[in-house]
């Protein structure tokens, strides 16, 4: 029996694949609805082998909130062109429907939900097989709280929040889910950065520290000894300003000598109690930066978030956030 157009017409409206597709597919399997079905599921699955060592940068991330659950979710794709086309971005709101009904935990439990024919990873590689791309599920997120909002950036789904507030107030939960992804905070408060990552950050301030100090020595040494210190900070630099004619070999020499001999008395006599001090300064600063509530609201300028929700509300605060993108930043 020829292969009808009614019949590629039904094939596609239930499998999403291309024309030629569903036609190959048909005549293959002489016309068997159910055996062309499978026939595209195990395109899919060779193309998703085929293309498994491939890198999926792109894609369509989505979130959703419902009651006291919100979820974010990412369908990553090789190319913009795919994770812009309408079908894709439909498969992905509807897997992260299933997940926030599910009230799923992991991505794990989501890949083995029911959707159309087969579970969602069942979904995800027919998809690939029908774009000829790689595709993986990525970045599942949730939270909870009494009241749950979230925030597609611009509306483009390549970057996601979600907000949980102990209380109802969308006014106040659309703001902060702005300002996590404007700013990115990693904690809501100083209590939220572990001490893992202070002590990283008081090392590197330590060290950054004594190097400026030393450095600032350096070039007070050589200021006095009538040496620009510009012209002397690196081999490369000594070299190129020699051929320039903008110092001597004999500046050289003693500019190597002066910083060799002020790096080392100056390195063996910091301060502890100076550097300790400065670096801790530091780690202020940076728990101000990276903490929600310490960071400068981006509508009210010179106001802390902080200070904003509790003019909202005295007894309003943030449960707890999740961001999420594909696009390095």
């Amino acid at each position: 029996m020829a292969v009808t157009m009614a019949d590629i017409t039904k094939l596609r409206q239930m499998s999403g694949a291309g024309m030629m597709d569903c036609k190959k597919a048909l005549e293959e399997a002489g016309n068997d609805i159910d055996k062309a079905m499978e026939i595209i599921r195990k395109k899919g699955q060779a193309v998703a082998a085929k293309r498994s060592d491939r890198e999926a940068a792109e894609g369509c991330v989505l979130a959703k909130a419902e009651g006291n659950f919100a979820a974010v979710i990412a369908l990553k794709c090789e190319t913009d062109f795919v994770a812009n086309n309408a079908d894709f971005v439909k498969l992905t709101q509807d897997i992260l429907d299933l997940a926030i009904a599910n009230k799923c935990k992991s991505l794990e439990e989501i890949k083995t939900l029911p959707l159309g024919n087969g579970t969602v990873q069942d979904a995800v590689t027919d998809r690939s097989g029908i774009t000829g791309e790689k595709m993986e599920l990525d970045g599942y997120m949730t939270v909870e709280g009494e009241y749950t909002t979230v925030y597609n950036h611009q509306g483009k789904n390549q970057l996601c929040t979600l907000v949980a507030l102990n209380k109802v107030n969308e006014a106040a939960g659309k703001r902060i889910a702005m300002q996590v992804a404007a700013m990115s905070p990693i904690a809501i408060d100083e209590d939220g950065v572990s001490e893992e990552v202070k002590n990283a950050e008081i090392a590197v301030a330590v060290e950054k520290t004594k190097a400026e100090q030393v450095q600032k020595a350096v070039e007070a040494a050589l200021k006095k000894a009538g040496i620009n210190p510009a012209h002397v900070d690196s081999e490369d630099h000594m070299e190129s300003n020699m051929a320039k004619g903008w110092i001597t070999a004999e500046d050289v020499a003693k500019a190597k000598e002066i910083i060799a001999a002020v790096s080392a008395e100056k390195s063996a006599n910091l301060p502890e109690a100076m550097i300790q001090n400065i670096a801790k300064g530091r780690l202020a600063k940076f728990l101000k930066e990276v903490c929600l509530l310490n960071q400068e609201d981006i509508m009210e300028a010179k106001k802390t978030v902080r200070e904003v929700l509790k003019e909202t509300d005295p007894e309003l605060s943030v449960v707890a956030f999740k961001r999420f993108t594909l696009r390095a930043e």
